[in-house]
């Protein structure tokens, strides 16, 4: 919700809808003070010694380990996130922190063999990088940028998205008190049009880290190309769920709610396209109501909370519209009244693979179901869609797992699980799902230049 003031918005608590706070909103102006701010400090964070580079990304990770619970606690009050996963994010942001930290003196380039002399490579930071988070996991994603990025010796500029800046702030405080420089990494709430812009375009940031929708991304790609500005982009989802007649077909209806109902669905990654062989198809549907029927929702606060509420009434009618009232609801649950942005659990059943809301990224707490007859033709209903971001294969069919894996256009993909994304192993997507990788071994490279130096030998 934007306040009539444009330079400050209110942030709102999604299960109460009450005004938590009311931030500034950075203009132009502010993101350019700010750059030149992050350019001053990236000079001298570059030329620290790798060494107490990473020693002080640990200190920052310690610190944000010492506020688990109060990270947590806002989390749960911006974005309605139950507190068993807001404590796992804030975690995540600490072992982020660690793992990149670990990386500072690994960073190695190569010695090339070639005639005549002594080849080199070095992996030098870009300078500053701007780093646009979303909503819907605002710690661990904005993370994802930040860490590696200043592991590699960059500043970083972070826009938190207008619903969700207060972790954003915080994190930003506690690195000033684990003693990274001033300036170094800085936080800019704001509108994306206003601020989100302003660094995109400004000629002081030399790379795009930008997680959101697709037809956002491709804005923010197209405005990049100007500057011919490094860009990474984490965009949508609608990833399948393929569930065969060898599986342990208990085991993936009970796991199936939480990987679409986790974050109440408001996830780039929900399994929201559930692909079901015919054969086991209604056996599937009896054990996937009670699991999708007994998924807790409601205080977020409340550790035995599964599932809290939509982010915002703006969000609420966006999945609202994929669900009319007489939508063919294979299964509904239930979700609390009165305030809040609540929605219940919903499972479709898909009148066919065209089908709106089985091509359509919802980002709520729906699914859809879609029988399948065979292995060639679950590939083709997986595949047959503008994303390609992660996804589920259960089969006891070792064979079968490793020919669909390979089959299926998606960048993360889980076997006989829903867990795909780790801050060890690269993450990103195929098609319109995004460009370029995150996390993982490789992430601080994606925040450098390799340069190339050749050493003559030759006598002179």
């Amino acid at each position: 919700m934007t306040n009539e003031h444009p330079h400050e918005h209110h942030v709102l608590n999604p299960a109460t809808e009450e005004v938590i706070a009311t931030v500034p909103a950075a203009s132009a102006a502010d993101v350019d003070a700010a750059v030149a701010r992050a350019t001053a400090a990236q000079r001298g964070w570059a030329a620290l010694a790798p060494a107490d580079r990473a020693r002080q990304l640990r200190r920052f990770a310690a610190a944000v380990d010492d506020h688990i619970e109060e990270l947590a606690a806002l989390e749960v009050r911006e974005a309605g996130h139950p507190i068993g996963n807001a404590r796992w994010e804030a975690g995540n942001v600490r072992d982020l922190l660690d793992y990149a930290a670990g990386g500072v003196e690994r960073l190695a380039g190569s010695q090339i063999p070639v005639a005549g002399g002594l080849n080199v490579t070095f992996h030098e930071p870009l300078g500053v990088v701007a780093v646009i988070a979303p909503w819907n996991f605002p710690m661990p994603i904005a993370a994802w940028g930040t860490a590696p990025a200043l592991a590699a010796g960059n500043a970083v500029l972070l826009k938190p998205a207008e619903t969700t800046p207060l972790t954003a702030l915080r994190l930003a405080e506690l690195a000033l008190e684990a003693g990274l420089p001033e300036g170094l990494f800085q936080v800019l709430p704001g509108a994306g049009p206003v601020a989100g812009t302003a660094l995109v375009e400004h000629p002081g940031v030399a790379k795009v880290v930008f997680t959101g929708s697709t037809a956002v991304g491709k804005e923010i790609m197209a405005r990049c190309a100007a500057g011919v500005k490094r860009v990474t982009l984490e965009l949508g989802g609608k990833s399948p769920n393929i569930v065969f007649a060898d599986a342990d077909i208990e085991l993936a209806a009970r796991s199936a709610p939480g990987s679409f109902l986790d974050n109440t669905g408001q996830d780039c990654c929900a399994r929201s396209r559930i692909l079901v062989q015919r054969s086991v198809y209604d056996r599937f549907m009896e054990l996937l109501e009670p699991a999708v029927t007994s998924f807790a929702v409601g205080d977020p606060a409340d550790p035995a909370t599964a599932m809290g509420p939509l982010i915002s009434a703006a969000q609420r009618e966006r999945v609202r519209s994929y669900v009319p009232e007489d939508a063919p609801a294979a299964i509904r649950g239930e979700a609390p009244g009165g305030k809040g942005f609540w929605y219940p659990a919903t499972v479709l059943a898909a009148t066919g693979p065209d089908d709106r809301t089985a091509v359509e990224e919802i980002f709520g707490p729906v699914a859809v179901v879609l029988p399948f007859e065979d292995e060639a033709e679950a590939v083709r209903l997986a595949n047959a869609t503008d994303y390609g971001l992660s996804g589920s294969i259960w089969t006891r069919d070792v064979g079968r797992a490793v020919r669909v894996s390979r089959a299926v256009a998606a960048g993360n993909l889980s076997v006989n699980s829903h867990s795909s994304v780790r801050y060890a192993t690269p993450f990103g997507g195929y098609k319109q799902s995004g460009l370029g990788r995150e996390l993982g071994p490789d992430a601080l490279t994606a925040f450098t230049e390799t340069k190339n130096v050749f050493i003559s030998t030759e006598e002179q």
